[in-house]
């Protein structure tokens, strides 16, 4: 610490100047976070990222976190280890489909590397994209990768954990003690609020950033440079990525490090974290979000402290599991975080506690994520060709956004449709297929001899069935249950029901189960489509 501490104000500011400098100079993609410029590149780039984009990253992130930046390494990484997978695709001559799994193989390769975490950095992989979702052909690739990144890595850096933890081992009866547990749940709730104050913070200080027209891009990093600069005047907590402060909190040392900087710590963290990478500055924002966690953990263990004398689990509990239920729940990846942090810090009796406080996290922050390029799911992703489901989904959100009334005016009944064919249970599967072919569909309606809805049947259920298997009645294959809506039905509840069910497809049945119609997604998108235009013309 410099005897003047305004000293303090001057690296982040060059910092800041140079790195704005270079990101748009050379390449502007590298600007911000780059975990999110690379699950961009995967939903909407076909996986490529310019091998000048990810040596840019490399440059002005180091520059960025080694004069002060509130940020952390896992961006820049992320970026820089699926621009080199991005790379080795276009060398190879890969398709996109592959040159995606390459960009996403080569970030969960980075990630297990630089955190020593190879099996959490797999799963990150494979977890970060969606909000909700796995890109499970990452998964095996990705753990070959990774492994190989963090054997190179440890031969060249040594085998320790990033954070040293108390042992805990053996304590585990003192864990799951219900007032201990009690104390976690309220670390998770905690945790969740805070979260979405980040989200929320973090983008609207970078959209506040980009309406600045008057100050050139490439000097606005300087100016989030100079902000966490005077923050850190005051609190040199914030300033860089602060783990060696969240190693003070995991140790139980709290000589500079108190109540009152630990209560104001993740609120500063936020701000300079927003300063310095949404002002368009190089990093990341997994170790911030690791620090915010887990000050606050140390702020609920002295609380526990107080309120219950002789208190005796260790803090490091508190703080670890902290650093996994906040960024779990941000981050949208609360099973990779939980791995990744046990693997950095070494600790593993922690599974049930953080399993505690990263679910209520995560379900707390909702739809809020700092990275604002994943989507809800593959259906939603460009990636997969959006499906009709993800086109409902898209336009569904859409309109529950600005609370439009036709969610609620119209019925099941206004866009129900006869099905052009339907199927009984008694119908053999010869007789079966030759419908098929007159009315080739994906799925059929299936009903009973009175007319009550069975489910759905599915085509590719029927047309490779042959010899003595054209002779068996319907009833004897598998008819999936399908989804069925009432008439009266409002068409948000219908339109909720297909997207939680993932059908583009619902049967309109009326208080006996009997078959009125179908719904189709196509149906849908064509009514509002018209809906709308005619309010428009009014």
């Amino acid at each position: 610490m410099p005897s003047n501490r305004w000293l303090l104000l001057i690296p982040p500011l060059l910092g800041g100047l140079l790195s704005g400098v270079l990101v748009y100079r050379f390449a502007p993609e590298a600007e911000g976070d780059g975990t999110d410029a690379a699950i961009d590149a995967f939903h909407y780039k076909e996986g490529n990222i310019r091998l000048r984009a990810s040596i840019t990253k490399l440059i002005t992130s180091a520059i960025t976190i080694g004069s002060g930046g509130s940020a952390g390494k896992e961006g820049p990484v992320a970026q820089i280890g699926g621009g080199f997978g991005s790379f080795l695709a276009r060398l190879f001559k890969l398709n996109a489909k592959d040159t995606r799994i390459a960009l996403a193989v080569g970030l969960g390769a980075g990630m297990g590397s630089i955190f020593k975490a190879p099996f959490g950095g797999a799963i990150f992989a494979s977890e970060i994209l969606y909000l909700m979702d796995f890109e499970t052909e990452v998964i095996p690739p990705a753990f070959i990768a990774s492994l190989v990144g963090y054997l190179i890595t440890g031969y060249l850096t040594g085998w320790r954990h990033i954070f040293f933890a108390t042992n805990l081992a053996g304590m585990s009866y003192k864990l799951y003690e219900p007032l201990t547990l009690f104390f976690f749940v309220l670390l998770g709730v905690v945790n969740g609020f805070v979260g979405v104050i980040y989200v929320k913070v973090f983008y609207q200080l970078r959209d506040f950033f980009k309406r600045i027209e008057t100050v050139p891009d490439m000097l606005k990093p300087a100016i989030g440079g100079l902000l966490t600069g005077l923050m850190g005047v005051f609190f040199p907590q914030v300033l860089g990525s602060s783990y060696g402060w969240l190693q003070m909190a995991i140790n139980g040392d709290f000589n500079y490090l108190s109540i009152t900087v630990l209560i104001l710590l993740p609120f500063l963290k936020i701000l300079s974290t927003a300063f310095t990478v949404a002002s368009g500055g190089s990093g990341g924002t997994f170790a911030p979000a690791l620090v915010i966690g887990g000050s606050i953990g140390a702020s609920i263990w002295l609380l526990a402290k107080e309120l219950l004398p002789g208190y005796d689990v260790p803090v490091a509990a508190y703080v670890v599991v902290g650093m996994m239920s906040f960024f779990g729940g941000v981050g949208k990846v609360p099973i990779a975080t939980i791995l990744m942090v046990s693997e950095m810090t070494g600790e593993y009796e922690l599974f049930t506690p953080s399993l505690l406080t990263t679910i209520l996290c995560y379900l707390i922050t909702g739809h809020y994520s700092i990275y604002e390029s994943q989507v809800r799911s593959r259906v939603e992703s460009p990636a997969h060709g959006a499906s009709k489901i993800g086109s409902l989904s898209i336009l569904y959100e859409h309109l529950l956004e600005e609370n439009s009334s036709i969610l609620k005016e119209v019925k099941a009944s206004q866009i129900m449709i006869k099905a052009p064919v339907k199927l009984r249970c008694t119908d053999k599967v010869g007789s079966a297929i030759n419908l098929t072919r007159k009315y080739p569909y994906r799925m059929y309606p299936v009903v009973d001899g009175e007319n009550r809805f069975q489910g759905f049947i599915k085509v590719e259920d029927l047309i490779f069935l042959r010899g003595k298997a054209l002779n068996i009645e319907l009833a004897y294959l598998p008819i999936h249950r399908g989804v069925a809506v009432h008439p009266s039905e409002e068409l948000g509840e219908v339109m909720r029901k297909m997207i939680e069910h993932e059908v583009d497809k619902v049967a309109v049945v009326d208080s006996e189960n009997k078959l009125l119609g179908i719904i189709t997604a196509k149906e849908i998108l064509r009514h509002i489509a018209f809906k709308r235009q005619g309010r428009r013309e009014t």
